[in-house]
């Protein structure tokens, strides 16, 4: 899966440029911490998580991918995800919104056409349901119940429909840990809107200055902390440039293991 995403940043360049949106190569991290006591945030009381690419590997389709499309699964990987950003951002330019489900139907659609793959309906429903179990980066558990532990809320905030949501929540285990799971389609827009990270602070009841949004992807911890949040990157590949739009996170970590250091008393 290391190569699949790595790979991926070439394959966004050429299908997502136009875009302006794309989400890095990720590599699976260590579990060594990266946070130093002088770089501690006082007064953080909830954190809000993104979804797809910093809780839940959306790479992890590959290999159903290639089973299914042998020689051609790392391909349609790349190029499904590309479209799933690319339409959630130009679906929220147009006005025309649809939820995330069929947002990522109409990539993996897409995909299959333009690598002239014959996605039957069974097919299809396969590719589809295995978003319901996307499996959970290593650092994703430990890390969350380091943060419940020292008492601060939990929370998803995600372009993802509520039922693709609970599903991959239940299936890596960490829906006990969650305070809420908070989906765009209460308002009915995509990230990088900045009424889907206001609506984080209102589900959670807390001010900008004590949320703390993580993510991988630099554009969205871009679109958090153009909004006023306090944000936390999460590296997932040593040397990543961050985006260029002029908003930096607050911090810059490797793993989520790395956050409870940070906000420690």
């Amino acid at each position: 899966m290391q190569a699949d995403r790595r790979d991926f940043i070439k394959a966004l360049g050429a299908t997502a440029a136009c875009a302006g949106t794309g989400s890095a190569a990720r590599v699976v991290p260590s579990f060594a911490s990266a946070a130093q006591p002088e770089n501690r945030l006082e007064g953080i009381e909830a954190f809000a998580f993104d979804a797809y690419g910093t809780l839940f590997d959306v790479f992890s389709v590959t290999a159903l991918c290639e089973e299914l499309f042998p020689g051609s699964g790392t391909a349609l990987a790349q190029v499904w995800r590309a479209k799933q950003l690319q339409y959630s951002l130009l679906r929220s330019l147009m006005g025309r919104h649809k939820d995330f489900w069929l947002v990522t139907e109409d990539a993996l659609v897409y995909g299959s056409k333009s690598l002239g793959l014959d996605l039957f309906p069974a097919r299809r429903e396969r590719l589809m349901e295995a978003y319901l179990t996307l499996a959970a980066f290593p650092d994703v558990k430990p890390g969350l119940e380091a943060l419940k532990n020292q008492g601060v809320k939990l929370a998803i905030l995600s372009n993802g429909e509520p039922r693709m949501l609970e599903a991959a929540a239940k299936s890596a285990g960490i829906d006990t840990l969650l305070d809420a799971i908070i989906s765009v389609e209460e308002i009915k827009i995509f990230k990088v809107s900045p009424r889907v990270y206001h609506l984080g602070l209102e589900r959670l009841q807390v001010s900008r200055r004590a949320l703390g949004f993580v993510s991988s992807n630099s554009w969205d911890i871009n679109g958090a902390a153009s909004a006023g949040l306090t944000t936390f990157w999460i590296q997932r590949t040593a040397g990543e440039p961050p985006e260029e739009l002029g908003f930096a996170a607050s911090r810059v970590v490797a793993a989520i293991t790395d956050l409870a250091p940070l906000v420690r008393g």
